[in-house]
């Protein structure tokens, strides 16, 4: 090279130096997706979020490194429908997915496969609650919906003895730790073993912080005495005691767990995979907690407690976003595109969700949307409530039942969903206004003038429970009292 060209190509190599292109000779770069999915832990029980009491200090650290969904809902508040939503990027009311403990059909495409197909390793640890075969029971390979490498179980909350089967092995295996800190363990091996030739999607699905509370860590739970903790206006005064109990072992798990998912994403930094990873932290739907006269333990309702979930996501491209917020809510089904968007995966015509990605890129407070949330038959003592679909915007929540509706809150004025506007002179315009999006977004599934839960029952070819228990008053049932029937998959 003569001395003429020389400062010209050090020139030249100095700005492609400081060029990441999306593309290197012809081919696109895909990033890592890690996946973090909590159970039951509701959007407002992290310190990031404004809670007095509960400590999440790995989460808060994560949350000023990520774009924060901070009104991101749940599209079912219960774990099958919300983990098949995620899955399929499809509604409840379009795979059938609406109870727990069904089947995920083998027909469905799901996230895996299309990782898969675009040239990903894929790999699952944890709850995988998709299976209905038996919460014990193996889930096979041939029903894990393309995951390849497995440590997982369909379903368990017994977090100090918790189970679950390793690749290919039918042999039964035991955890032998709190399950949050053997998952994030055995996650972060993963890590260190992946072969780094390829992308991989790593889904981590921890069973904490459901129920039961009181199997948390006894030095977590002792950094939250029930008397000093500050209760929701909205719990009622009969269930002050009961809340302030569930919620010593509750803010246990969220903390014990906080710090297990803060050693997975130090591990990623450590092996300097962190810039190359999508990285999602979030959980599959909220916990009443005595709010609204409702027990602890329950969801399934379509109030903020049980439909607003964290969502945190942080990606390679974050660099100018770190922090940032979006008030526009992203929904079950949508997630599944965005990510796929992100890693320059085309999204299959099969997928139902908006792709959200754009926002993501450009986060904007301002920018608002709809979410449509829904519960197809509520299940187990949620059954004496009615069946519903809603939206919920950055402000506003609206609710219906097929014959009348129920729920209009401006979240703004009244952030604990007090005072209900629904046929309020003074609110029929927004009202219309909701409803017609509502109307809207139902019509984009197929679910227009929705039926009763007897209908789609009879569709999906489901039935309830043969025994049968006494269905008992709204009143007696949240007091405690009484059973009610369940809802079971036709065998």
């Amino acid at each position: 090279m003569t001395k003429l060209r020389q400062p010209i190509f050090i020139i030249l190599v100095s700005i492609l130096a400081l060029y990441k292109p999306a593309k290197v000779f012809g081919q696109v770069q895909k990033p890592n997706v890690v996946y973090v999915l909590t159970d039951q832990w509701r959007a407002s029980a992290f310190s990031y979020a404004g809670n007095p009491d509960v400590q999440t200090p790995h989460i808060d650290k994560f949350a000023k490194e990520a774009v924060n969904f901070a009104n991101a809902v749940s599209v079912a508040p219960v774990c099958t429908p919300y983990r098949a939503a995620l899955l399929t990027g499809r509604y409840p009311t379009s795979t059938g997915m609406f109870l727990n403990d069904l089947y995920l059909p083998d027909e469905e495409l799901c996230m895996a496969e299309i990782f898969k197909s675009a040239g990903y390793n894929t790999a699952y640890l944890g709850k995988w609650h998709l299976d209905g075969h038996g919460r014990l029971n193996n889930v096979s390979p041939e029903r894990r919906q393309g995951f390849d490498y497995w440590k997982a179980l369909e379903c368990s909350h017994d977090y100090n003895n918790m189970m679950y089967y390793e690749h290919q092995s039918e042999e039964r295996k035991m955890w032998n730790d709190y399950s949050p800190n053997a998952i994030s363990k055995a996650a972060r091996q993963y890590l260190a073993e992946v072969k780094k030739n390829k992308p991989f999607l790593l889904f981590v699905s921890i069973g904490t912080p459901h129920s039961p509370h009181s199997t948390a860590p006894e030095e977590y739970k002792r950094m939250y005495p029930e008397s000093e903790l500050k209760l929701r206006p909205n719990v009622t005064k009969k269930l002050e005691a009961k809340t302030r109990r569930e919620l010593k072992g509750y803010y246990g798990h969220c903390t014990a767990t906080d710090k297990a998912i803060g050693e997975i994403i130090d591990k990623m930094k450590e092996l300097e995979m962190w810039e190359k990873t999508i990285f999602v932290f979030t959980s599959d739907h909220g916990e009443m907690m005595g709010s609204h006269g409702v027990r602890p333990g329950k969801k399934q309702l379509a109030w903020d407690e049980s439909i607003r979930v964290p969502f945190l996501i942080s990606y390679p491209q974050i660099s100018g976003n770190k922090g940032a917020v979006v008030n526009a809510p992203i929904n079950t089904p949508d997630i599944l595109p965005s990510l796929l968007s992100l890693a320059n995966i085309t999204i299959p015509n099969s997928i139902e969700g908006e792709d959200l990605s754009e926002l993501i890129k450009s986060p904007n407070e301002k920018t608002d949307r709809a979410a449509l949330v829904m519960n197809v038959c509520p299940f187990h003592s949620e059954y004496v409530y009615p069946e519903y679909r809603g939206i919920r915007t950055s402000r506003y929540t609206y609710v219906k039942s097929p014959d009348k509706a129920l729920m209009l809150f401006d979240n703004a004025e009244d952030p604990y969903q007090l005072n209900n506007l629904i046929d309020n002179t003074g609110y029929i315009g927004l009202q219309e206004k909701l409803e017609k999006e509502l109307q809207r977004k139902l019509s984009k599934i197929g679910d227009s003038n929705f039926k009763t839960r007897e209908y789609y029952l009879k569709k999906w070819n489901l039935k309830l429970a043969d025994k049968k228990y006494p269905v008992v008053d709204h009143e007696s049932f949240l007091e405690g009292k009484g059973m009610v029937q369940t809802p079971y998959l036709n065998k």
